[in-house]
């Protein structure tokens, strides 16, 4: 059975290099089919002498269907633990990025954005796309008005941030300005929690601390997304708060003023998902404990069900 998927394998590559673009699809796509649900396909395929070097040429190509299916069989190699270091060279890094900033296409710029999330899943592989300018293009096209990618752009820049120095890199380029357009904008609500997210991640480093609380009416912003986003943002929310309140007093009274404050941590710690419920609960105790009850003014509307 090897044998004969190994033989088709190497048909399939042989026939994405032919000059004849329908060959080049039906090879791909078939390649795309075998390595979808399958890590021995996906190694087997790997193992191929000049295969992965075949596919990334490919991505190159200025076919937008050759270039998406490319990248979509790249990203199921991925998937693979074994392979990520392997497709995480320096070339191919810059490559991903050139198509970030400039896809050919919206599904090869959503494919370009899940390889590099998928990738950088490898802890090794997070300081590679630190030196390779991925963060300042992440960054730059999420600024973009209305980026089809931008699910997976977010997913990328949060698995990147994981690592220290990434999170240095992409308060440099402007991340956090960024993020909070993201949640004050109403196009997604799924895009506002991921931000919110990276925000939280950010959060846990000194640069990305001060720069988050240095931005003007930070705090009225997390307290007003506790009252009208959905639960994944107000999970983000609720950390970022924490967060800022474990580093400065001053952003806790500011939250304490807001007259609706208090009645939507009792809410959320009621009736939000677990991780709110407990977050809600964390903020609940560390106004008492900072004893800033005299600033907490109860919403009357919260009493009219």
């Amino acid at each position: 059975m090897s044998e004969k998927l190994l033989e088709t394998f190497t048909q399939c590559l042989a026939e994405a290099q032919s000059d004849s673009r329908e060959a080049q699809r039906k090879a791909l796509r078939t390649l795309a089919s075998l390595t979808k649900v399958s890590p021995p396909n996906r190694n087997l395929l790997a193992q191929i002498g000049g295969a992965i070097a075949t596919l990334v040429g490919l991505s190159r190509s200025s076919s937008s269907t050759v270039q998406t299916l490319s990248l979509c069989i790249l990203f199921n190699l991925s998937l693979n633990n074994n392979l990520k270091h392997v497709l995480a060279d320096m070339e191919t890094i810059y490559h991903l990025n050139s198509i970030i900033l400039a896809p050919t296409s919206p599904e090869s710029g959503k494919f370009a954005a899940s390889l590099i999330c998928s990738l950088s899943m490898l802890n090794k592989n997070k300081a590679r796309f630190g030196v390779t300018g991925t963060i300042q293009a992440l960054v730059k096209v999420l600024g973009e008005p209305r980026c089809p990618a931008s699910h997976h752009l977010l997913s990328s820049l949060s698995e990147l941030v994981q690592f220290h120095g990434n999170c240095t890199l992409a308060v440099w380029a402007g991340v956090v300005p960024v993020l909070i357009q993201i949640v004050e904008s109403n196009d997604s609500e799924d895009l506002a929690g991921s931000a919110l997210a990276i925000m939280g991640l950010l959060a846990r480093y000194e640069e990305g601390m001060n720069e988050i609380r240095d931005k003007e009416g930070v705090v009225s912003l997390l307290v007003d997304v506790l009252g009208r986003r959905c639960m994944l943002s107000k999970e983000g929310a609720a950390d970022v708060l924490l967060r800022l309140f474990d580093e400065s007093e001053g952003c806790m009274r500011d939250a304490a003023r807001l007259p609706e404050f208090s009645s939507m941590l009792a809410d959320i710690s009621v009736r939000g998902s677990a991780m709110a419920r407990e977050k809600a609960i964390q903020l609940m105790k560390k106004m008492m404990d900072a004893d800033l009850d005299t600033y907490l003014e109860p919403d009357p509307e919260y009493y009219h069900w």
